[in-house]
């Protein structure tokens, strides 16, 4: 036990310590902006530009070690866009995070003596453990981001409903909801301001969205893609299509709550035969157990 909290406090120190080195320059600058205030204050997304491109070019070094093949680049950079980072650094910062998690994790293991015992399994352990990391984090990112598109995308329908039926064109409903839903859902705001970035700069309607499919790899959104292509080359209410997608994403959601309530009679069993249904026999049938033991002995007696 001394041994492992000794391993979690040196990794922490370890983390600390490269955190420090890495943003010293950006943390010396916010001091002397808090000491110095200008008249122009930078806003979030040009602090995280400026912090995204700081690491990247930290780890840029590190990421070059790595033998990497055009295809396993695009599927990353594919999995960057789904879990929201866009940015040329986020693949850097990825395969730098590979190289550095397996050296930080085996400096921790040769500083507490952990690999005294079976250093190749301590050097296999960390190399494994470090290298899949930051792929198991991405995985867990893109799943959390894909799960809150198909949250609020019923939301995102309605809203665009009442845009078409106030008199505004779809381009111009997907605008004014990707402004009014930035607070409210987030994701899917983002990417309906990249379809419209899209259309401005002269791509089609429909490639945009095909596109914005692409990029979040949820079905309600490919589904609704799909309807919306339809709608447009068969010249249907999109409005109309909208809603009745939205209904049916609420129909499912509906659905699934069901389900799961369904299954939970099926999760108890477990517990109940292995820790309720035995203690319920011991009080139960305890003294009665007893009860015959005793008088069994004065049987035999």
């Amino acid at each position: 036990m001394l041994i492992f909290i000794t391993f979690v406090v040196i990794f922490v120190l370890l983390c600390s310590g490269l955190l420090l080195l890495f943003y010293r320059e950006a943390m010396i600058k916010r001091i002397s902006e808090v000491i110095n205030p200008q008249p122009k204050q930078r806003t979030l997304m040009e602090t995280i530009q400026q912090t995204g491109s700081s690491l990247g070019g930290v780890v840029e070094h590190f990421e070059q070690v790595l033998p990497k093949s055009q295809a396993e680049v695009s599927v990353a950079r594919q999995r960057l866009v789904r879990a929201g980072f866009r940015q040329d650094q986020g693949l850097k910062v990825l395969y730098g995070a590979k190289v550095l998690l397996p050296l930080i994790l085996l400096a921790t293991v040769f500083a507490t003596g952990l690999a005294e015992k079976n250093m190749f399994m301590a050097i296999a352990f960390s190399v494994g453990i470090g290298f899949l990391i930051p792929d198991f984090y991405l995985g867990h990112l893109i799943s959390k981001r894909q799960k809150a598109i198909h949250r609020g995308l019923p939301d995102v329908l309605d809203l665009l409903v009442i845009c078409i039926e106030a008199g505004l064109s779809l381009d111009q409903a997907t605008a004014r909801t990707a402004d009014e839903l930035v607070k409210a859902q987030p994701e899917l705001a983002d990417e309906l301001h990249v379809v419209v970035l899209e259309q401005r700069a002269g791509r089609p309607r429909g490639e945009a969205w095909k596109r914005m499919a692409e990029r979040t790899g949820v079905d309600s959104v490919r589904n609704l893609v799909s309807m919306l292509v339809q709608s447009e080359q068969l010249g249907t209410s999109v409005a109309k299509t909208m809603r009745v997608h939205g209904d049916t994403l609420r129909t499912q959601r509906v659905q699934q709550v069901e389900e799961e309530a369904a299954k939970t009679s099926v999760k108890l069993v477990f517990p109940l035969v292995f820790f309720i249904f035995p203690s319920l026999f011991v009080v139960l049938l305890g003294p009665a157990v007893l009860i015959m033991i005793d008088s069994y002995h004065d049987l035999v007696k």
